[in-house]
């Protein structure tokens, strides 16, 4: 929502200065200059990054219009989930999570939070970890190497979409040299006709540049940048299940296990103790966990 607002002030502003300085919108509609700009920024992504890359990157600017899924109550009911599980192997040993994490789609704990089932990546680094430490004999050392080259991996993986749209709007002001070019070119063309066609003509060329430097620091730059923020939201939401993997491997409580996982979320983003305790008690009331289950 906050992308279309941002659009729209962008916009907003230029058209409303541009009418006031006496400029007419109709001297702006230049179709031409737009196939010419748009065509060349699409097939430059084609040429770089494949079909896929570039319906990635459309479908990722979509994404935006819900905003950033990386939020507190996220980050609080990761928190809440991981708790669960925990307390369950805590009370009937870690071979009681063996069914849950062959199968999470039908597991009874993971059910529970359907926005952890929904996050694929989340979901099987998550499970993936949990089968290394119930199959025993990796130290915790290792076990953070694994995690952090999985991490790795992802980061890469997440800054794609990123890169392809800093790239096209780094190329953008290339693009709009070239479309002035090409309306230089008919410009000359025309010389010798009368001086308002001419003057059109220009016109229309300059138009290319203004679309070039517009899109590249008015439109590409801040989507590259709200979906950087989105691709390490998902890096942090990672990054909190592996600390407390690592808690718990160490043979930490569940408490403290989400206590670590929790200090590293963004303070921004990151629940209150209470909310975490509340959290908790919740649900080991949900699952019921009795007090001395929930107190180890």
């Amino acid at each position: 929502m906050f992308v279309l607002i941002g659009i729209g002030i962008l916009f907003f502003s230029l058209i409303l200065g541009y009418t006031m300085a006496g400029g007419k919108i109709g001297a702006l509609i230049q179709v031409s200059e737009f196939i010419v700009i748009g065509g060349a920024g699409f097939g430059s992504v084609v040429v770089g990054y494949s079909i896929k890359g570039a319906m990635g990157m459309f479908t990722s600017c979509i994404a935006l219009l819900k905003g950033n899924p990386y939020t507190q109550a996220k980050f609080l009911d990761l928190l809440r989930a991981m708790y669960g599980i925990f307390v369950t192997a805590r009370k009937d040993g870690l071979l009681a999570l063996e069914k849950h994490v062959e199968k999470p789609l039908e597991s009874s704990l993971f059910q529970k939070h359907p926005a952890l089932l929904s996050n694929h990546h989340a979901l099987d680094f998550f499970t993936d970890t949990l089968k290394v430490v119930i199959m025993g004999g990796t130290n915790v050392m290792d076990l953070s190497d694994l995690m952090d080259l999985d991490l790795e991996a992802q980061h890469e993986e997440g800054m794609k979409i990123p890169g392809i749209l800093s790239s096209v709007g780094d190329s953008m002001p290339g693009f709009g040299i070239v479309a002035a070019v090409l309306g230089v070119v008919i410009t000359m063309q025309a010389i010798g006709g009368p001086p308002e066609k001419v003057g059109e003509k220009v016109g229309a060329a300059l138009v290319g540049t203004f679309l070039g430097v517009l899109l590249a620091y008015g439109v590409f730059a801040p989507l590259a940048k709200a979906t950087e923020q989105i691709a390490k939201g998902e890096g942090q939401y990672l990054s909190c299940m592996k600390q407390a993997l690592v808690a718990f491997a160490r043979g930490d409580t569940p408490v403290m296990c989400v206590e670590f996982a929790r200090r590293g979320i963004e303070p921004d983003v990151r629940p209150s103790f209470g909310e975490l305790e509340e959290a908790c008690r919740s649900q080991g009331k949900g699952d019921g966990v009795t007090e001395t289950a929930k107190a180890a």
